[in-house]
């Protein structure tokens, strides 16, 4: 396995503040053989071949199919229809009034309305047929996510799918197949990703602030209780059913994937194994009893999922990802997003209000023992995306801007013709801990493998979302 020496990202990439180069220019690390594939990993076929550093063709504009037209559906369809060089051309949703009262919405903002498909399972399907959409966007319930990211990489599409994209490992491995076949990119909607303390903590580990990174911490910790226990917010109790069938890790991916990115995983390092605990299950069942009348369709349901599902993952170059999911306790809102190294740690959600929740101790700036307020290195190394459009993410998309950072990016990446900073493989990586919690919890959280989606190219150092800046094409 490789080994880095001690010298910040942007020097072993020729200097991050570059602009205008191409991904091929990367020259200042030599690429490293590619390993084996690891036992277990199935072979590519014939002809199949990898995606990772592969650009989008150049598209003059976006063409957005949506699928799912619930709150995140619905919530976002704004967001892709605001973003230079995009228009939303069709939106589905197995309730056809939703289609059209979101094609509504876009009209009133004086956007073109969309098609409008719906009132059936299989009404996607008739968006995929499409010829007048380049990008789909799925926001069904987490069951759907497969089939759909699937189809629609067969149908010649790009594909955005909300999290996560598959649930199994043999779906994980399909869509990271199929997306090869079809030369067709899938990417995970981590919006997470491009949070502006996330984004800012991924530079300040690349310039060596932490010096040798060696843990990181991330998660989801959102008290959805309420919500989950509505008639109306989940269509069908989707999202409270999941906790009557599965004990996964359903959502620790919102904290997961940053610490990843800041790790470089499957860019010079990979998780290589994952061991879960869980508590018991209390909490559903708990506001149940207190706050939801006995005619209410939950008191046939038997909750299975633990309130706090961890996961502790190991990686090859040594270093140790704790990410956690707890949706069913009283709690603060929590991403954690915590990174620590030999010289120094940051913590997010903190709550210190004058640096957007963050505080951070780095040698040799601080001693003491005493927590410094973040807000003056989240300035120093504020991410090019935030500088370049912070004003119109604040304005155009929801938790924080992130939205409509990841939209904007995601068209700009389609537009130019560039290689996207999240790729199948990153999807993949990030979404294999729902599966492997559930075979690790019934293994009494002994250790399970994870899987080397890029079957050995995690050992070359690459761009991801410490990209180089750049500008979306003009608009014609």
């Amino acid at each position: 396995m490789p080994k880095f020496p001690s010298l910040s990202r942007r020097s072993l990439m020729g200097g991050a503040v570059a602009t205008g180069a191409a991904m091929a220019g990367l020259g200042a690390a030599a690429p490293v053989a590619a390993a084996a594939p690891s036992s277990g990993t199935p072979r590519r076929r014939p002809g199949q071949k990898t995606m990772i550093n592969v650009a989008y063709d150049a598209y003059p504009t976006v063409r957005v199919g949506v699928i799912g037209l619930g709150n995140r559906g619905a919530s976002m369809t704004p967001g892709w229809a605001a973003v230079p060089g995009c228009v939303v051309t069709a939106v589905c949703d197995i309730r056809a009034d939703r289609a059209k009262r979101t094609a509504d919405q876009l009209v009133a903002k004086g956007k073109p309305r969309p098609a409008e498909l719906g009132g059936s399972a299989a009404s996607f399907e008739q968006l995929l047929k499409r010829d007048d959409v380049d990008l789909v966007y799925i926001a069904t319930p987490w069951e759907f996510h497969y089939e759909q990211g699937r189809a629609a990489l067969l149908a010649g599409k790009h594909v955005i799918v909300e999290l996560p994209i598959a649930t199994e490992l043999d779906e994980l491995w399909d869509l990271v197949d199929t997306s090869e076949r079809t030369r067709r990119h899938l990417m995970l909607a981590e919006n997470c990703s491009y949070g502006r303390n996330e984004l800012a903590m991924l530079k300040m580990a690349h310039e060596g602030m932490f010096g040798e990174v060696t843990n990181g911490h991330g998660g989801y910790l959102h008290d959805l209780r309420a919500l989950l226990f509505s008639d109306t917010y989940y269509t069908d109790s989707w999202r409270r059913l999941w906790h009557t069938r599965s004990t996964a890790s359903f959502y620790a991916m919102h904290g997961l994937a940053p610490i990843a990115a800041a790790m470089d995983i499957n860019r010079g390092d990979r998780m290589t194994t994952l061991r879960a605990t869980a508590t018991e299950a209390k909490g559903l069942a708990d506001y149940r009893a207190r706050f939801v009348d006995r005619s209410h369709p939950s008191w046939n349901e038997t909750y299975v999922n633990g309130d706090l599902v961890t996961c502790l993952i190991d990686t090859a170059q040594g270093r140790v990802i704790r990410a956690e999911h707890d949706v069913s306790s009283p709690r603060p809102y929590s991403r954690i997003n915590t990174l620590a190294g030999s010289r120094g740690i940051f913590e997010d959600y903190a709550g210190v209000v004058s640096s957007g929740g963050g505080r951070i101790y780095v040698e040799p700036d601080h001693g003491g023992h005493s927590w410094r307020d973040f807000g003056s290195y989240r300035k120093e190394f504020d991410h090019w995306l935030w500088k370049k459009i912070g004003d119109d993410a604040a304005n155009n998309g929801g938790h924080g801007g992130m939205d409509y950072v990841l939209q904007w990016r995601t068209v700009q990446q389609m537009r130019a013709g560039i290689v996207p900073d999240i790729d199948v493989y990153d999807s993949a990586a990030w979404c294999a801990p729902v599966p492997l919690s559930v075979m690790s919890l019934a293994k009494e959280g002994r250790p399970v493998a994870v899987p080397d989606f890029t079957r050995g190219d995690w050992v070359n150092l690459r761009l991801g979302l410490d990209s180089r800046p750049s500008d979306m094409p003009p608009v014609a």
